[in-house]
Formats: C-alpha cells, structure tokens, sequence
C-alpha cells in the first residue's frame, strides 16, 4: 500500500516537473523566435531599402572620362551601397528580355540612353535624402536626366516605421504573456506543496529555508526548458537560414548570442522571481486559508 502511495507521488511530482519544463520551453520559444525577428528588423529594412535604385541617365555626347569621374564620385559617397554603369545596348538587350521582343530591330533605333544604376545605403533611403541627392545628380551638365519611384521610396520608409512600432508592442505584449504563463504553471506546481511548506514554517523553520530548494528546483526546470527551448530556436533558425539565405541569419553572429543567452537568462530570471513569489504567498497565508 505504501509502495503504491510512494509510486503515485512519484508520478504526480514527475509530472507536475514536465509540465512546467513544457510551458517555459513552448513559451520561451515563441519569445525567442519573435525576439529574432526583433533583432532582425532592421537588417530585414535596410535589405528592402537598398534595393531601391536611382537610375542617372546620361546625355549622348558624355565624355568617356566624365563618366568615370561620376563613377568615382559615387564610389566615394557616403550614400552609396553600389553602382553600376549600363550602357544602352545593355539597356535596350534586358528590356528586348522582359517585353518578349527585339524592339530595336522594330524601331530602326536604339532609343535608351546610358546609365548609371546607384543603389543607396538604408540610411540615405528617406523621401527627403533621396530627392536632395537626385537633386545634387542633376546639376551635373553631362546628366540628362534623375529617375528613381517616389511612391516606393515614401512607402518603403512608412512601412518599415510603422513595422518597427508593431513589432515592439507585439514583443512587450507577449513578453507579458509569456511571463504570466511561466508563473502560472509554478504556482500551480508549487500550490500542490502548500501544506508542506506551512508544515516546515509551524515547526520553526526560516522563510529563507523553505524557499531555497523550491527555488533552485525550479531554477533547474527552467534552464532545462530554455535548453529545450533553444535547441528548438536554433533549428528554426538552421531551416530558415538554408532555404532562405537571402536573410543572412549567421551575417552576424553576435545577434544570434545575444539572442540565445537572453532566452536561457530569462528562463532563469522568470523562474526564479516566480518561485519567489509563489512561495512567499503560501508562507504568508494563515493555516485555514490554504484550503481555499
């Protein structure tokens, strides 16, 4: 009988442990798969940003040297990411590529001019920096003319402003959450103790004492949890990474630390500062109010 007792404590206790394992791993790993893409907004805008391109457009009597003094005054700007020279019969071959048909042959003529494709750095990519720099562009006597798509430009720059402010108020909602859950499967792990710990305070024992092995106990289940939960992160993130290299997930390293550190310390943090609590409450409760 004894026996039986003993292996149906046992079980309950084992799975009061895996229950609250499974809700820090599940729950730090949806934190941890929304941190990353926190910390991977900005590079993810920037990729967007850059891909916007100023066409400058150059007349048909352009010297050969004006063009590479253009060349090498973009090369040495601070707002350029890159810059390609395409001449017109390049031109006029990618646009016979994307209509279908050789144009040129239709017209008699090649009427494209000779460009210079200039993609900027993130930083420079506001309505305002890129009108000045068009303007700036244009003075040159040799240009003929500066394109690039204003509409894109403004609504690359508002979307990625207002996707920066939703996901940091998407984050702290679910930090929040993700707090409130791990807490509630330690109370209630702790909840079933309840007698035990007014047992050991009746008999003289310090508050302290009663509540170190509850919180080193649960300090273990939640390095446990976040190891389960990074294992979890870092197979997101090794899936991601191969069929979608374009995001450049191992670019920068360090985030990726900072990122799996964090989980494990908040793991940490969140169980004990919990645990804290939890028995705290039960320590401070009279003896007839914890059947309630």
């Amino acid at each position: 009988m004894a026996n039986s007792f003993e292996n149906y404590q046992r079980r309950k206790l084992i799975s009061s442990y895996f229950s609250v394992v499974l809700s820090i791993a599940l729950v730090l790993f949806l934190l941890g798969i929304l941190g990353l893409l926190v910390l991977n907004t900005k590079k993810m805008a920037d990729r967007s940003k850059e891909q916007i391109t100023i066409s400058v457009f150059l007349k048909e009597n352009t010297k050969e040297i004006e063009i590479e003094q253009l060349q090498k005054t973009l090369a040495m700007s601070e707002y350029t990411k890159s810059s390609t020279y395409v001449s017109k019969e390049e031109a006029a071959e990618q646009h016979s590529e994307d209509i279908g048909e050789d144009f040129v042959d239709y017209l008699g003529y090649n009427p494209l001019k000779n460009s210079i494709d200039v993609k900027l750095n993130a930083d420079f990519v506001t309505a305002e920096k890129v009108q000045e720099i068009a303007e700036t562009l244009s003075e040159k006597s040799f240009v003929d003319e500066v394109s690039y798509d204003k509409v894109l430009v403004s609504m690359v720059a508002k979307s990625v402003e207002q996707i920066g402010f939703w996901i940091l108020v998407a984050s702290a909602i679910f930090t929040f959450i993700a707090v409130l859950l791990i807490n509630s499967s330690i109370r209630l792990s702790i909840y079933s103790k309840r007698f035990i710990i007014k047992t050991m305070q009746m008999v003289g024992a310090t508050k302290t004492f009663i509540r170190r092995p509850f919180i080193w106990q649960n300090i273990k289940l939640g390095m446990i949890g976040a190891a389960i939960a990074l294992l979890a992160i870092g197979g997101v993130v090794y899936y991601v990474n191969t069929n979608f290299q374009d995001l450049g997930l191992f670019d920068e390293p360090y985030i990726l630390v900072i990122l799996f550190v964090s989980v494990f310390l908040l793991g940490i943090l969140i169980s004990f500062i919990s645990t804290y609590f939890a028995t705290q409450r039960f320590l401070n409760l009279r003896t007839d109010e914890l059947y309630y």
